[in-house]
């Protein structure tokens, strides 16, 4: 049996030019010109000076004229079930309804349980049952999309997602904290990274609220915000 896989985010699409939209957009809610006298006017040096002093006052709305879309592998449905939670987003996912397990199913190992061997050892025993009974209920001709109850939150999935960049700052301020789950942590950390590649700008503050202020989390912090603030910068420098 396949025990374990790889996480991998693609940056499949996302817009041509996202801080000139962003700084056009702006630009139009403050001025009567015509757009094509606007988008002359928008310089990169502008879209970057422009940008910054939006999100310093707050105005955040010309970022949903920003779109990435996201393919995701190698994670679980654990983390799914989170990642779908943010309502302001895409989402298609392989289905276990019309796509069968199989023999072997591929799943994610916590990293708690991988670094315990005894716990391990439970662990893939626990995939291997279930695997043998999906496959028992499969030869009976159950439906796949009543043997699919017995797969547990392990199971490996794919899914592309699609989110413009004012979500996509909100979820990075909750998911890339240390108090988020360790696998959505990852996955929003490495869409960070993407994101700051194309609109560096947009992206410069991204991250959890201990980046650029306080900590957010009251009674549950985490305490370790210089070294939250170390990861997010370097991220930022890939």
């Amino acid at each position: 049996m396949q025990k374990n896989t790889e996480l991998k985010v693609e940056l499949l699409q996302h817009n041509a030019e996202p801080e000139m939209i962003a700084a056009l957009a702006a630009k139009l809610c403050y001025s009567g010109a015509e757009l094509s006298d606007l988008q002359e006017k928008v310089s990169n040096a502008e879209q970057t000076d422009f940008i910054q002093k939006l999100i310093g006052m707050g105005h955040f709305s010309v970022f949903e004229h920003v779109s990435f879309s996201f393919g995701i592998e190698g994670v679980s449905r654990a983390l799914t079930h989170q990642l779908v939670r943010h309502r302001l987003a895409s989402y298609s996912q392989k289905s276990q309804r019309y796509v069968k397990a199989g023999a072997e199913f591929p799943y994610i190992i916590p990293h708690t349980i991988k670094d315990n061997s005894e716990a391990l050892e439970i662990f893939n025993n626990a995939m291997k049952e279930i695997a043998e009974c999906y496959n028992k209920l499969s030869a009976l001709d159950i439906p796949a999309e009543d043997a699919r109850y017995v797969l547990p939150n392990a199971c490996e999935t794919k899914i592309i997602v699609t989110m413009n960049a004012r979500e996509l700052l909100h979820f990075f301020a909750l998911r890339s904290c240390n108090r988020a789950q360790w696998e959505i942590r990852e996955l929003s950390d490495k869409m960070l990274a993407l994101c700051y590649a194309v609109a560096p700008a947009i992206f410069e503050k991204a991250g959890p609220g201990c980046v650029n202020k306080g900590c957010t989390e009251g009674k549950f912090t985490c305490g370790q915000a210089a070294l939250v603030r170390k990861r997010i910068a370097a991220l930022k420098k890939h």
